[in-house]
């Protein structure tokens, strides 16, 4: 019994210690599919592709997408597999929606280069959010929206923009976790994530320094953040603030509860001052 006991010991440590090592390739996916599989033009849709250059010397590839009359400019930062191509269908949603959009690939994700981090997520959304303002764009105008590893990233950047003086019209956080060792814990209660974690996205922390109103998307269904996550999100953000409650998978939410995730949407950007012209 005692040599068995400490087989599990050891067998426990091993785990603990992987999961040490190796929490960044747990959390960042980019080689679930690196290449590109589409464009925009394969969805009717006109786009150039950009490169955003960080500070810090990275080429970051990127598609703009303008509409005709645009209501504002929609900031997009995807989730933490795939690449841009992957997220076809949310372009050709945002489009119905009359936003412009400028989505982008992190750090190490699809075409860019480099390798993913926590402090390069946040370099690669400032070079976006420059990029768009070297083209003029409003402050006010521009929605940041992320999708749940892009939700950590869009709240980070709202943060810092609204401490800056200089807030975005609008944010939308969709599917979005409290925080890497809230959720960790969460998933794997039996591993001590909390001492483990070098990662932690602050969502839950952070998401009340955001001046600009606030749209917190969540399906009651999704399998990989729990619901419950985004509640708290919310709970923590300051007003103006809006939960939409979907249903569906994480991955397949925004299609899956269309047409009310759209008209959600819809009704958020009209209520944070971005009608249709």
């Amino acid at each position: 019994m005692l040599r068995f006991a400490v087989l599990l010991l050891v067998a426990y440590g091993l785990v603990v210690a992987l999961a040490w090592a190796f929490q960044e390739r747990l959390l960042y996916l980019p080689h679930l599919g690196r290449d590109p599989i589409a464009t925009p033009a394969d969805r009717g849709l006109s786009f150039d592709a950009v490169t955003l250059t960080t500070e810090d010397g990275l080429a970051l590839d990127a598609w703009w997408l303008p509409a005709e009359a645009p209501r504002g400019t929609l900031l997009f930062f995807h989730g933490n597999a795939g690449n841009i191509s992957h997220r076809l269908a949310s372009l050709v949603q945002f489009h119905r929606l009359g936003l412009s959009v400028l989505i982008l690939d992190y750090r190490g994700y699809g075409q860019s280069e480099g390798r993913p981090s926590e402090t390069g997520t946040a370099r690669d959304a400032r070079a976006a959010w420059q990029w768009l303002m070297a083209r003029d764009e409003a402050p006010g105008e521009v929605v940041l929206f992320g999708r749940s590893l892009g939700a950590a990233v869009a709240t980070e950047l709202g943060a810092a923009l609204s401490a800056a003086g200089t807030p975005p019209g609008a944010v939308i956080l969709e599917s979005p976790f409290r925080s890497v060792p809230a959720l960790g814990q969460r998933l794997y209660p039996f591993l001590p994530v909390r001492w483990l974690a070098r990662l932690e996205y602050e969502v839950e922390g952070r998401v009340a320094e955001i001046a600009a109103p606030l749209l917190v998307i969540h399906s009651r269904d999704d399998e990989i953040i729990p619901f419950a996550e985004g509640q708290a999100v919310h709970a923590a953000a300051g007003e103006p603030k809006a939960l939409l409650v979907i249903g569906g998978g994480h991955n397949t939410g925004f299609l899956d509860s269309e047409p009310e995730y759209s008209a959600g949407i819809d009704a958020f950007l009209d209520s944070a001052g971005l009608p249709r012209p």
